[in-house]
């Protein structure tokens, strides 16, 4: 029976612990902050539903979740451990290294870091640096399969390999990166558009709601099943991406794009605000949740269907 530990439960934090649950894992977390089981138990009964729906595993239950009194305690017999702490270097490095030296011999430790590289991770860890790897994932990660695994300076290939399978064992679509770099790959892409999404705001090109139907009825739709590069080598025909290269490609040095963020005035941040509970339109944060999860548990099927395991797609993502 795996065990998942984890380490700080937020957001994210919480996500980790739903989805364990569903893969019919124990999990045990620790969370030093007020309160902190009872609002995991809540995340955890608002995600089930859509768990349910996605299918669980054999022996999925909520129950076999247990919170901890220490770190110590938590990872004591765990597979697989899972940090969450704030994005604060300093903080992550200190609870890294408490954990290297915590865990079981050779169980990986993962972080769901969106930014950091492993190897500023793994600087205090004297046990098994190797074994801290970025294991950044996704926001619902209940739903969303996909984990970006980054190795530092001291990650071996078997460290990447057994990280892999583990992360494969909760259902995840392990993405290794080849290099580390700050941000990974997915979010560096999301900066991107974001930054060209809030100068369309303060430039007054567009509201938050035009610009998210821009993404959600154009762009976003093809995405979801051919990501960026096959998207535009259909754009050249018959030819390709060689060919929409020659046509498209002396655009790219128009000044299209803006690389800086713009500054965030009062006037951009309220702009935003104000376009975003506009388009909420008096709806809570559950239930934009609840929206978001049934929609992607039927697309995910939609995704799981024309990317079918038996094509060999699987070993590739």
């Amino acid at each position: 029976m795996s065990r998942l530990a984890v380490i700080g439960t937020g957001v994210i934090g919480n996500g980790w612990i739903a989805r364990a649950l569903a893969q019919g894992w124990d999990v045990v977390a620790f969370d030093p902050a007020a309160g902190a089981e009872a609002r995991t138990r809540e995340a955890v009964a608002r995600a089930w539903p859509s768990l349910e729906r996605l299918g669980l595993a054999e022996g999925a239950d909520p129950e076999r979740l247990a919170f901890a009194d220490s770190l110590e305690a938590a990872v004591a017999n765990a597979d697989l451990v899972q940090e969450n702490v704030p994005e604060r270097l300093d903080l992550k490095r200190e609870i890294l290294a408490a954990l290297d030296a915590a865990a079981p011999a050779g169980v990986i430790i993962g972080s769901s870091t969106s930014g950091f590289k492993p190897s500023d991770l793994q600087r205090d860890c004297t046990r098994e640096p190797g074994r801290i790897v970025v294991a950044h994932p996704f926001n619902p990660v209940y739903l969303l399969p996909l984990v970006e695994l980054v190795g530092g300076e001291a990650t071996t290939a078997d460290h990447l390999a057994r990280a892999e399978a583990r992360y494969r064992e909760l259902a995840m679509r392990p993405l290794v990166v080849r290099r580390e770099i700050e941000g990974h790959i997915a979010d560096r892409l999301m900066e991107a558009l974001w930054r060209e999404a809030l100068h369309l705001v303060n430039d007054g090109v567009a509201t938050t709601e035009e610009i998210d139907a821009a993404v959600v009825y154009g762009c976003g739709l093809r995405w979801s099943l051919m990501g960026t590069f096959l998207t535009f080598h259909l754009a050249g025909g018959e030819q390709g991406m060689r060919h929409m290269l020659e046509q498209f490609g002396p655009a790219l040095k128009l000044p299209w794009t803006k690389l800086e963020a713009p500054e965030l005035t009062d006037t951009l941040i309220d702009r935003v605000v104000e376009g975003c509970e506009h388009q909420a339109a008096g709806r809570s944060i559950d239930a934009l949740e609840s929206r978001r999860d049934e929609f992607l548990v039927r697309l995910l099927a939609l995704v799981e269907e024309y990317w079918p395991e038996s094509e060999g797609l699987e070993g590739r993502l």
